[in-house]
């Protein structure tokens, strides 16, 4: 696990673009970081055009640098389940294709287990009207994407894809979770 500090911890968390999914934890409480990038997959290094083909088996994802004193694991992964429709396999809205499926790679034994409690309470607590099909699997390699998908929604708040998709997305976000903001 790599860590920007010896306090921190990192979640890898892949819901969708990472674009939308980078956008809100930017503004959650006890993160201290994130950076979008690709996971999951077969080659070292991989593109964004390699990653969109399908090929590489590497799903859009970001890493979650957080203050566990300040956020819980189990708290980053309510925000993630809330951002993001995890009955949909292998698409988020137009975007279709394993690099967009939902998908949590954990860093320990414990966040797995966190994982799975927090996908059996969704199905106890009928959350959605369909499976959850988020993928839970060991955290491998983690390639940072190029730099211009970092902190794309904030250097890019007027392109199209950021005005239509992401910004309904952090308003939700940030009514559901208003206590929780920087």
């Amino acid at each position: 696990m790599i860590q920007a500090n010896s306090k921190e911890e990192t979640a890898i968390l892949g819901g969708g673009c990472f674009w939308c999914i980078e956008a809100v934890f930017e503004e959650l409480q006890g993160v201290t970081k994130v950076e979008s990038g690709y996971s999951g997959g077969k080659i070292a290094n991989p593109t964004y055009r390699e990653v969109c083909s399908g090929l590489t088996g590497h799903a859009e994802v970001i890493r979650v640098f957080f203050d566990p004193a300040r956020i819980t694991y189990k708290e980053i992964l309510s925000v993630f389940f809330s951002v993001h429709d995890p009955t949909t396999l292998n698409r988020q809205g137009a975007d279709v294709g394993t690099q967009y499926r939902s998908v949590i790679f954990y860093n320990s034994e414990q966040q797995r287990q966190e994982a799975e409690e927090v996908i059996e309470e969704l199905k106890r607590q009928e959350v959605y009207n369909k499976p959850v099909v988020t993928e839970i699997s060991p955290a491998g390699d983690f390639f940072v994407a190029e730099n211009y998908h970092q902190n794309y929604f904030e250097n890019n708040p007027n392109q199209p894809y950021c005005q239509v998709v992401i910004n309904p997305k952090l308003k939700k976000f940030r009514e559901k979770f208003e206590q929780k903001l920087k």
